[in-house]
């Protein structure tokens, strides 16, 4: 799989509204995190853009008969999306990879082809929800119709940068919607070019902008404008909670939040293989260098297994390679920004000061790129009240805590706060079982760890991790209204 040189790589301009590239008059730097050069300027969008934006692409859903096209046509225009998607793979792979935390190796295995099958996937789903007939009186006919909200405001994080966007694009599209995305002001070209293959493949001019900007301003605004039905939006808890606050204050619209976790892997000494296990748990934490809302950062392991896991999990992590995205050899990526791995430093130290043990890393890595990088982190005997325990990290810092029973090790997978998702590692379908029912989280995986392209499974969280579904039937229905009729015969 080849590398690629990434000052060769050329960015789309930054606005794409009604399939026109847009720039603007204010910039902001945009930084390669690999090497933490500035590669490119952002045209930074205020409200009087955004609603430009919303405006037109309110127009395009009224006038451009998306809504109202036959199921199987809007399917068809969306397959051809992805058959673009596809055919570009090697481009948009580079345009996602030189500024993300993304490597080039990960995003050509998999996140275009999992961004292609998202696509497909809702495409399939645009003929198989016509709404319902509810048993009324006999002289009465009553329907349930499922109607689009017009405009979806889609707000996309930087960790998953194709991937997350088309959790929202792929199912607001199949269901009727116009969609308004603002990308991370952090890796903010990747999507642009999937707008253009949109359009290229027959979607509408329109009905798929993006505006480019910071979340306080652009974002913000998405979230006020009148003619914005409903907002889907991934990361953090503090701005989730701002962002359902701005939607209920300026129109009551519905919201989607997919937010922070601090996700348990717990881990029976009954497992059938701890080699196979330790390197499930240390991918779950190294992959994409912990900077993904549902990476497995507690371990939880049976007291008389723990020595042998960790081991085999610092084993793991001793063979990671450090680089920047466009090297092929890549497997474990850069930190975002320089201030999120100071934050990640400052909070393995205090972790360390207040008498974690480390059992692997615990520093940042140096290199020639002059990037941010943080050596994947292992720490046990935390005291309870450790920040590292319970604060989201967003970087490779695993720490562990022991049980000697199932009572213990379903308190300690427990969360004040978070519910995204948690692993069960065990041979016994009794115990998986009762884990299941015991630990709260949106997500149980059971002898595994992460999603697959089974996209029928939803994706959410419980608690302060979130609200709603991403993927399965739960996100196609949730970007549509219901309309209650009731229609009585005459005698």
């Amino acid at each position: 799989m080849p590398g690629f040189d990434p000052d060769a790589v050329n960015v789309p301009p930054g606005h794409f509204i009604d399939a026109v590239h847009r720039g603007g008059s204010t910039g902001l730097p945009v930084v390669r995190p690999s090497d933490g050069r500035i590669y490119a300027t952002l045209p930074d969008g205020d409200a009087a853009l955004v609603d430009e934006v919303v405006t037109s692409a309110r127009r395009a859903f009224t006038t451009s008969g998306w809504p109202q096209l036959a199921p199987r046509a809007r399917a068809r225009i969306l397959n051809l999306w992805a058959d673009a998607i596809a055919a570009d793979a090697s481009a948009l792979a580079r345009l996602e990879a030189v500024g993300s935390t993304r490597p080039i190796r990960d995003v050509l295995a998999w996140d275009i082809p999992y961004t292609v099958d998202v696509i497909r996937f809702f495409a399939e789903l645009c003929d198989k929800d016509g709404g319902a007939v509810a048993a009324t009186a006999s002289d009465h006919l009553g329907l349930m119709i499922h109607e689009p909200y017009g405009v979806v405001g889609a707000i996309a994080p930087w960790n998953f940068p194709l991937v997350m966007a088309i959790w929202k694009l792929a199912p607001a599209l199949a269901a009727g919607n116009a969609v308004v995305l603002k990308p991370s002001e952090m890796t903010p070209f990747s999507v642009v070019r999937l707008a253009e293959l949109a359009v290229g493949a027959g979607l509408p001019p329109g009905l798929f902008n993006v505006v480019q900007g910071r979340g306080a301003t652009v974002g913000e605004a998405i979230c006020q404008h009148p003619l914005v039905g409903k907002v889907s939006f991934t990361g953090s808890t503090r701005t989730g909670a701002r962002i359902m606050a701005n939607c209920a204050l300026h129109g009551t619209k519905p919201v989607t939040l997919e937010l922070g976790g601090k996700s348990p892997q717990v881990v029976f000494a009954d497992v059938a293989d701890p080699a196979v296990t330790a390197v499930t748990v240390a991918r779950a934490i190294a992959g994409n260098a912990g900077q993904v809302c549902v990476a497995g950062s507690r371990l939880i392991v049976e007291e008389r297994l723990a020595a042998e896991m960790t081991e085999r999990i610092a084993a793991h992590f001793a063979t990671l390679v450090a680089g920047p995205t466009w090297d092929a050899d890549t497997t474990l990526p850069p930190i975002i920004s320089e201030g999120q791995c100071g934050r990640i430093e400052s909070l393995v130290g205090a972790a360390l000061a207040a008498g974690g043990h480390l059992l692997a890393g615990g520093h940042r890595l140096r290199q020639p790129q002059d990037g941010a990088f943080f050596a994947p982190t292992m720490i046990d005997r935390l005291p309870p009240d450790a920040a590292v325990l319970h604060e989201e990290v967003f970087g490779p810092v695993l720490t562990v805590q022991t049980f000697r029973d199932e009572a213990e090790a379903f308190a300690l997978a427990g969360h004040p706060t978070y519910g995204l998702a948690a692993g069960i590692h065990t041979a016994n379908l009794d115990r998986a079982m009762r884990a299941i029912r015991a630990i709260e989280a949106g997500t149980v995986w059971v002898n595994r760890y992460g999603r697959s392209s089974d996209h029928i499974i939803p994706t959410g969280g419980f608690g302060q991790s979130g609200i709603g579904k991403d993927l399965g039937r739960q996100a196609f229905e949730a970007s549509r209204r219901t309309k209650s009729v009731l229609m009585a015969f005459s005698a």
